[in-house]
């Protein structure tokens, strides 16, 4: 407001512009940011070929979340595509990973969710093997949906922050307020993006995480007030691609990551 008073009086529309410009472009320092893991910082410039494996490197995402999955790995391939990267299509690593599926067994137990480890190796060594073969492949790249909890409680918007983000709580029901009693230091679910990056050695070149947003909301039915799941998770685009290129920095920079105190 003050920059605009400034620039009304002088009357330069030009300065105005230019303002709004640097504030806009500078981005705030957020301590969620999730700091990367780089491992091999100098084999960046080497991996040119990329797939995005169907399935998690860690446990399966919840049901609810895999079905926004295929979303948020189109939105990944668009982004790896725009800058520079050949992204192979997924089909191919699905049809070598079912195959090997048959010969090691399925490596995620159907009951705990956990993985086996050895079998998952093995599978991904079969499905590397194979991709040699046919394809200039130089890495994998895992998109993995990731849970957890956080609370509303930053100052008088109740904003939550995580992983580099900050969100609104959203509400959900016929009522358009809060109660008075709600507890925002109750913890809601959010979910970001937890991107790892191997090479054809199958060793981590790289891994971060990006915020994408609440899979909960305040239930407006409840007197005392409660969250409830969200019924469309994770359908803010915006917001979902904030989230790929926090995951993706510094793999790929990205002159608005908050991960920089001033």
């Amino acid at each position: 407001m003050r920059l605009f008073t400034t620039a009304a009086r002088l009357g330069g529309a030009l300065l105005l512009a230019i303002g709004l410009w640097a504030c806009s472009s500078t981005p705030s320092y957020n301590p969620t940011t999730f700091q990367p893991e780089v491992d091999a910082p100098e084999a960046f410039k080497s991996v040119k070929t990329v797939i995005i494996p169907h399935v998690n490197l860690g446990p399966p995402s919840r049901n609810y979340l895999e079905d926004v999955a295929p979303r948020i790995d189109g939105l990944v391939t668009t982004y790896l595509k725009k800058n520079g990267y050949k992204v192979l299509p997924q089909r191919e690593f699905r049809q070598h990973w079912n195959t090997a599926v048959r010969a090691f067994g399925d490596p995620v137990d159907p009951t705990t969710g956990r993985v086996n480890m050895k079998s998952f190796v093995q599978i991904m060594n079969s499905v590397r093997d194979e991709l040699r073969k046919t394809s200039d492949l130089d890495a994998f790249v895992f998109t993995d949906i990731v849970e957890f909890e956080v609370p509303f409680n930053g100052g008088l918007k109740h904003l939550a922050r995580w992983d580099g983000v900050t969100r609104r709580p959203s509400l959900q029901g016929p009522g358009d307020g809060v109660s008075a009693d709600f507890d925002w230091n109750k913890n809601a679910a959010v979910a970001s993006l937890q991107v790892s990056i191997y090479d054809m050695d199958l060793k981590r070149l790289f891994a971060s995480r990006g915020g994408l947003d609440a899979t909960d909301a305040i239930d407006t039915r409840s007197a005392s007030g409660r969250y409830v799941r969200r019924r469309n998770v994770l359908e803010n685009e915006d917001y979902l691609m904030e989230g790929v290129q926090l995951a993706f920095h510094p793999f790929i920079q990205w002159e608005d990551w908050p991960g920089n105190p001033d």
